[in-house]
């Protein structure tokens, strides 16, 4: 039985809410640090949509969150690809339940709703600067002036994680995939069934898009760029000639030409760049570990970054709870995740090379719906590993150096 009974757990976005649920289920008080003053759900600039795969799903069984986050997401029950005018419907993975699209503001409430209903406390405005560890506990030192001990410190404060370079300050930062990243809701209605999501390789960009419950179109655009801009610099320029851009980007496909036409500028959500995280050498030192996108970020074409999020959440729960000491705890939960996220990160990235082709590539691309259509086509080779795993939470963890 572990010997940890407190945790600070640095970030309420997603992995930060669903780690402390999942610790207080493992008989260890946590509580959540917040930089912003507010919940992450009202803090400005916080919007998009997010796809929840079914593993995902199934982790936030474990912390009692599941039914609270299906009833505010929108099932995506069919898939297709097109490329130019051709479309072709995509096999689903046999038995495995829908993907689910939420708003990322609404995911973050419930999350925190339902954190503070099983008892886990928040402090907002408290923005970590560094951390000192002896060999019983960890203390974190924040802007504020303000201080906090506990057993250990979980990172869940994203893909520019301060706790990631305490860990390790040689640690690599985010990179751009050469993509920015939109979404608005279209007064266009496209032609396909409900619950059916497109993925369209455009002559200029990649698209994705589904019918809104309740009227219109949403869609999200790829829009290849030549340097990342951070999110303050993409919303310097004005929402109006972004969507310029993107009507001069799209205006040649079909339905991308309809899609940017019967938007407006008001309700269009600038993303910003798309970001990655290169492979992290060290996830954990002393009594600091990393979880989510802190420690592994795939890029948004794996569909699977807030999942992987909340499962390493559980995972390390679970790691803490069944290991008598911080080290082997730790070293269990890598020794759970690394290759698993992993593979994931590097099947998202042939994917985007498809996603921002270069001049030559996008004369190909008609050429290549082939080989892209047999690689979706087949999802057991390429999802099911990801989408069929569920967490055991009863299952004891081992510190057998064997596991996996």
């Amino acid at each position: 039985m572990t010997t940890v009974r407190t945790a600070i757990v640095i970030g309420g976005g997603i992995a930060g809410p669903v780690t402390a649920l999942a610790l207080r289920r493992a008989g260890i008080t946590a509580t959540v640090y917040e930089a912003y003053p507010e919940t992450a759900s009202e803090a400005g600039g916080i919007g998009g949509t997010i796809a929840l795969a079914p593993n995902g799903v199934a982790a936030l069984r474990a912390v009692g969150a599941d039914e609270a986050v299906t009833a505010i997401a929108t099932p995506i029950e069919r898939t297709a690809m097109a490329i130019g005018r051709r479309r072709v419907d995509l096999p689903t993975l046999a038995g495995a339940p829908p993907l689910r699209v939420v708003h990322r503001a609404a995911l973050y409430r419930v999350l925190h709703d339902r954190a503070v209903t099983e008892g886990v406390p928040f402090a907002y405005g408290r923005r970590l600067v560094h951390a000192d560890q002896t060999d019983s506990c960890v203390t974190a030192r924040f802007e504020d002036g303000s201080t906090a001990t506990a057993d250990i410190l979980v990172g869940a404060d994203g893909i520019r994680s301060t706790v990631r370079s305490l860990i390790d300050p040689a640690a690599p930062g985010p990179r751009f995939t050469g993509l920015l990243g939109f979404e608005a809701v279209a007064r266009h209605e496209v032609d396909v069934e409900p619950g059916t999501m497109t993925f369209a390789f455009g002559r200029r960009g990649y698209y994705l898009y589904w019918p809104e419950p309740g009227g219109g179109t949403r869609w999200g655009a790829n829009l290849p760029y030549q340097r990342a801009l951070s999110l303050v610099e993409a919303r310097a320029l004005p929402a109006a000639q972004w969507l310029d851009t993107l009507r001069a980007s799209y205006g040649d496909d079909d339905p991308g030409r309809q899609l940017t036409a019967t938007s407006d500028a008001d309700e269009l959500q600038v993303v910003g760049a798309l970001q990655i995280m290169p492979p992290v050498p060290h996830w954990y030192r002393g009594r600091m570990v990393l979880v989510g996108d802190a420690a592994h970020a795939p890029s948004n074409s794996s569909g699977q970054g807030a999942s992987l999020a909340i499962e390493s959440g559980v995972q390390l729960a679970r790691c803490l709870r069944d290991l008598p000491d911080v080290e082997s705890a730790l070293a269990a939960f890598v020794r759970l995740r690394r290759a698993r996220v992993e593979k994931v990160a590097a099947r998202a990235a042939r994917i985007n090379h498809a996603k921002a082709p270069g001049p030559v590539a996008r004369t190909v691309m008609p050429l290549l719906m082939p080989l892209l259509v047999r690689t979706a086509m087949d999802p057991e080779k390429t999802v099911a590993h990801e989408q069929r795993y569920v967490i055991d939470w009863d299952a004891p963890v081992t510190a057998d150096p064997a596991l996996r």
